[in-house]
Formats: structure tokens, C-alpha cells, sequence
């Protein structure tokens, strides 16, 4: 055997081990991203200042609907604004004045405190994709979601190393009557992972619904005296808020649990096409919709959230990863910052109908702007196909896998004496190489990331081994982390009363489907 065939055998070898030694016990879950990078701060003061102050102009010139809301008109009249029929015109100053009572930061506790996650600062908290109706995999095509691919998501995001958050709605389960599935939905977030997770907002006795479960699964006092939950509340966009959306807010923020105040804007549709003007209409409806939350309880936690998406002009489609999207991102992150709020954006979105190039473009477009952009709670992380309308397989452990790049850009260029390496420069000297040097074998481990996932062996070994692409690969490492999920621990009376109290509630009432 020549030595160059030793050579390929040995790292053949070595290779083999290392990924048998990565494979062999339990993922564990990464601590939250801190960034010791600096945020990309894309406007100046002056841009700002005008954005903020034609905020404010919107809001008391032209108003903001709270629409089949007689309780929300009488809070904001009693606070001073002027309600005209379901419009409110909020006086200059007074939005932002309530929107100070609201938290810079806050925790939301999992039943396992070791995974409990601190939203806000310079923290990065990464959650999954929300809301498809369909799920798609390579076995199955595209297809109506079901109460079973719900928990399989859900087993799959525990999984995740770099996924801090379990989510909400990581697929709509169809087979399950509209207002029963989110008992279903929040007991697999409960039983099947030990991560946060959010609750229900589909209608407000869902939402106390979610709150009487976490009584049940923290108990009803730390409920009442720490954050739980974490909800999406979005802002029917352009300012209107609708009875649906604020009646779930008006449940959690009373019982102190955290909402993402997030307008949901298609520019050029829902909103202008120019970014300083979008940006004036987030700040605005953002302004109204936490000023709202802390008009209901003083100090609730709050997230402020900015989903924008462009449109392609010639079919009306979303469109995903853009520059336009990126800059508002940017600019949204930084007007959260002056208000000194938690921020909510970004996400693998993508417009693409598989997990292709297209996808993997828009997504990595969208990750990036998110991680330099300075959000702290990025929902939709990974999973997220065709616009939102597709939970996919595949794409969950695509983009799960990434987030772990997202982890090492965030810890910034180390300085101290190893990473100087000046031993590792003197021991090679001139003409040599670093394979086998001390300071190489003490650190190749965590030098560099390394996905789990893509492929990078020589052709001739991937050709052998069936020549598969990523969707291959990614549907073969689906299976293969079902096959070895394990649920959490948990306590077996919490996990009977939980399921006494879903079959209680679901048999109170007729199955309904609208």
C-alpha cells in the first residue's frame, strides 16, 4: 500500500470517528446567541428623526382602527386619545409615553429552567417556521398538514442544537377542528419538548386556554409573576387592529405574557413601496399595539416585530430575500433600539417552492440581515417554503443546520493568546504546514463550524455513495433524527392533569371547522 493510499485511509478513519462521536449522545441545546459583533446601523439620525416623527403624525392625523373592540376605544379614550366611531387618533407623544412602561428584556422560562431564554439585548433567540396550512417532504409531495407532522416537527426542533425555542404553529394540524387543535398544539410543545414555546392567538378564549395549561404546568402563580409564553400578535396591516388579535393580546398581557406586536406588510400592497415610508407605517402601528399592551397591564412584555415583504409587481407575489426587505429590516431594528425594545424580524423565508437554490438565496439573504440587523427573537428560523404557505422537512434541518453559522459569525474574532497562534507560527516556521501542529491538534474541534449536513467529501466517494443532493441528504438526516428522538422527562401528574384537562375542555364543545 503506497503512503498516499494510508494517508486516504487514515482520514477516511478519522473522519468515520468524528462523525460517530457527534452522532453518539444527545444534540443538547446551544445557549442563546450573544453578539460580540456590532449591529449594521443602515440610517442615519436624520432618516430616523423624520420616520419617528411622521409616526407620530399618523397616528394623530390619520388614525388608527381598532375594528369590534368597544373595550379597547374606552381605554384609549380614558388615556386621551380621540375616538372617532372605531378610529383612534392618538395626541402626539402619548404612544411612545405607555410604550415606555414595557420591558427593554425579559425571560421566558421552559419547564426545563436549564433552557429558559432572555429576549432582548444582544441576545438571539431562534424559534421555527409558524402558520403553513401544508407540509411538504420528498416522500409525500405537498400536502394538507396533520396533528402527526405537527409533532414531528415539534421532536425535530427539540433535536436542533441550535434551536432555543420550540415556536407556535410549526404547521396548521387540518385533521383537527379548528377550535380544538390548539389543545393539541400546545400539549406537544409541552410533553415533546422541554424548550419555550408560544401560545395560541386564533381567538381570546384560546388564548386563556393556553394560560389555564401553563397554570397547570408551572403553576398558577409563577404564571402570574414570570413570562411563559411568548404570542404573535399580528396588526392587520395597513393600521387596523382587528377584535381576534387584540382580544389574544388582552388575555396575555393581563396575565403577563409576553406578545410580538408585528405588523404583517406586503410593500406595495399593504404598505408604500418606498422604505422610509413602510418604515413610518411599522413604527406606527408598532407604537398603537404596544402603547395598547401596556394600557391593559402597565409592564407586560412586549416584542416589537416587523415582518415586511416586497412584491413582484408583475404577478403580485411576495417576494422574499430582497435588498428592499433587507434595508427595512435593518432600519426596523434600529427604531426598536431607540425605544429601547426587544426586536422581532427576519427568518429562512424564502419564496421557492422546494428547498432549492432559489430558497437557499432568499433564506441566506434573510439570516444574515436578521443576525447583523440586531434581532433578538427570530421566528421562523428554519422550515419555512413557498411563502409561508409550506412547512417543509427537508428545509427544517436545512436551515436548522445553518443557524449553527449563524451562532459562530455572532461570537465575533477572538484576540487572546491562542487565538494570536505566534506558537503555532514559530513551531511551522517557513515552508511547513499546520496539520500536525500543537496549536492545530488543541483546536481543530472548535475552530471552524461544521455543518452536520452538507457534503464535502471528494466526488468520487459522494458518486459512490449515490451522488445525493441536499434534499437527499436532509430527508436521510429527518429520519434519521426521528428514529432517535427521545421525549424530556416530565413530571407523569403535570402530564396527567394536562391531559385531563384537554379531553375536559374538548369535550365541552361542538367540533367546528371554521
Amino acid at each position: 500500500m503506497s503512503d498516499s493510499a494510508r494517508g486516504r485511509r487514515g482520514r477516511s478513519g478519522g473522519g468515520a470517528a468524528r462523525r460517530a462521536e457527534r452522532t453518539a449522545g444527545d444534540f443538547g441545546t446551544a445557549p442563546t446567541i450573544q453578539r460580540k459583533i456590532p449591529n449594521l446601523d443602515l440610517l442615519d439620525d436624520e432618516t430616523l428623526s423624520i420616520i419617528e416623527a411622521n409616526a407620530e403624525t399618523v397616528l394623530e392625523e390619520i388614525g388608527v382602527n381598532f375594528v369590534n373592540n368597544p373595550g379597547a376605544l374606552a381605554r384609549w379614550k380614558e388615556a386621551g386619545a380621540d375616538v372617532q366611531g372605531e378610529r383612534v387618533h392618538i395626541p402626539r407623544g402619548l404612544a411612545r409615553k405607555l410604550c415606555a412602561t414595557a420591558p427593554s428584556s425579559f425571560i421566558q422560562h421552559a419547564r426545563n429552567p436549564e433552557k429558559n431564554v432572555e429576549i432582548g439585548g444582544k441576545g438571539l433567540v431562534l424559534a421555527p417556521v409558524y402558520g403553513p396550512p401544508f407540509v411538504r417532504d420528498v416522500d409525500g409531495g405537498r400536502r394538507y398538514a396533520t396533528m402527526e407532522d405537527f409533532r414531528k416537527f415539534v421532536k425535530l426542533g427539540h433535536m436542533s442544537k441550535w434551536l432555543q425555542h420550540s415556536g407556535g404553529t410549526v404547521c396548521e394540524p387540518t385533521d383537527i377542528p379548528v377550535n380544538k387543535r390548539h389543545f393539541d398544539m400546545l400539549l406537544a410543545h409541552m410533553t415533546l419538548t422541554d424548550k419555550p414555546f408560544m401560545g395560541s392567538v386564533t381567538e381570546p378564549s384560546r388564548a386563556q386556554d393556553c394560560v389555564d395549561m401553563c397554570g397547570i404546568l408551572f403553576g398558577e402563580d409563577f404564571v402570574q409573576q414570570n413570562t411563559v409564553m411568548t404570542s404573535l400578535i399580528n396588526i392587520n396591516s395597513p393600521l387596523t387592529f382587528d377584535d381576534v388579535m387584540m382580544g389574544a393580546l388582552e388575555v396575555y398581557a393581563a396575565n403577563n405574557q409576553a406578545c410580538i406586536i408585528s405588523p404583517f406588510i406586503v410593500g406595495g400592497a399593504m404598505a408604500p413601496v418606498s422604505v422610509v415610508g413602510t418604515l413610518t407605517q411599522v413604527l406606527a402601528e408598532v407604537l398603537a399595539g404596544i402603547a395598547y399592551s401596556q394600557l391593559v397591564r402597565p409592564g407586560a412584555p412586549v416584542i416589537f416585530g416587523a415582518f415586511v415583504t416586497s412584491i413582484d409587481m408583475n404577478s403580485g407575489a411576495p417576494t422574499f430575500g430582497t435588498p428592499e426587505a433587507s434595508q427595512i429590516l435593518y432600519g426596523a431594528g434600529q427604531l426598536a433600539r431607540r425605544m429601547n425594545l426587544p426586536f422581532r424580524s427576519g427568518g429562512s423565508l424564502c419564496g421557492s417552492k422546494l428547498p432549492d437554490a432559489q430558497a437557499a438565496y432568499e433564506t441566506a439573504n434573510t439570516l444574515n440581515a436578521a443576525l447583523m440587523g440586531g434581532v433578538n427573537f427570530m421566528l421562523h428560523a428554519c422550515g419555512w417554503l413557498e411563502g409561508g404557505l409550506v412547512s417543509s422537512f427537508e428545509k427544517f434541518v436545512m436551515d436548522a443546520d445553518q443557524l449553527g453559522a449563524l451562532h459562530k459569525m455572532a461570537a465575533g474574532v477572538a484576540n487572546d493568546e491562542n487565538a494570536q497562534a505566534m506558537d503555532a507560527l514559530r513551531e511551522v516556521g517557513p515552508g511547513g504546514h499546520f496539520l500536525g501542529c500543537s496549536h492545530t491538534q488543541a483546536n481543530y474541534k472548535s475552530a471552524f463550524w461544521r455543518s452536520e449536513l452538507l457534503d464535502y467529501k471528494p466526488f468520487e466517494t459522494w458518486d459512490e455513495e449515490g451522488a445525493r443532493d441536499t434534499q437527499a441528504l436532509a430527508s436521510d438526516r429527518v429520519a434519521k433524527l426521528l428514529e432517535r428522538y427521545q421525549a424530556p422527562a416530565m413530571d407523569p401528574a403535570k402530564a396527567e392533569a394536562l391531559a385531563a384537562y384537554v379531553a375536559q375542555r374538548k369535550a365541552s364543545m361542538e367540533d367546528a371547522f371554521m
